[in-house]
């Protein structure tokens, strides 16, 4: 009895928490949005905010995949970076977003395996970019920069400036990295999975 309830809860799990998921942008949207379109048009229907967010989204995607709608943003971004108690938390979310979606899709070049934190044990990480300037000059090797997630939140993680000889490239994509750091290695690409 309990392997069978293991079963169905391991089973239904995902969906559950994926139903919850969009239960609560459901909501978030209509409440926040439909008291707005409730006062603006003076009607209630259940749903008009998730519609009015679905909208809004659309609306500004619109706007900011072209040249005007850049600048706005540009506007935007900046008036955020001078308010002091907003620049440090909006910074950091629009960081952590760019990193993480299409926006940010040069952030991480190659998903690598580094030594590390000591001789015989090995850390996945993104490679972010290569050493210029002052922390280029203070070695005499080639460096690159080596972002390594913590598992399973991938948005915090540690820089490890690695030389590039000591840092082993694999064949895989940042996507199939991601997976295999969120999940905590029970999630692996194709090509790791037994026959």
């Amino acid at each position: 009895m309990k392997k069978i309830f293991t079963t169905g809860l391991i089973t239904l799990l995902p969906l559950g928490i994926t139903i919850y998921v969009f239960y609560l942008i459901f909501n978030f949207l209509d409440t926040l949005l439909g008291k707005v379109v409730e006062k603006i048009f003076n009607i209630s229907i259940p749903g008009i905010g998730f519609a009015a967010g679905i909208i809004l989204i659309f609306l500004v995607g619109f706007i900011a995949s072209n040249l005007v709608g850049r600048k706005i943003i540009a506007l935007w971004d900046s008036l955020f970076q001078k308010i002091p108690l907003t620049r440090s938390i909006y910074s950091s979310a629009k960081q952590i977003i760019d990193a993480f979606t299409l926006q940010g899709k040069h952030a991480f070049q190659k998903v690598v395996l580094l030594e590390y934190p000591r001789k015989g044990l090995y850390a996945l990480g993104f490679i972010t970019g290569t050493s210029r300037g002052m922390l280029q000059e203070k070695t005499d090797e080639d460096m690159v920069h080596v972002f390594i997630p913590t598992t399973p939140n991938p948005t915090s993680g540690m820089l490890i400036l690695a030389p590039r000889r000591e840092v082993i490239e694999l064949e895989m994509t940042i996507e199939e990295g991601m997976k295999v750091i969120i999940s905590g290695g029970l999630v692996a690409p194709p090509a790791w999975k037994e026959a």
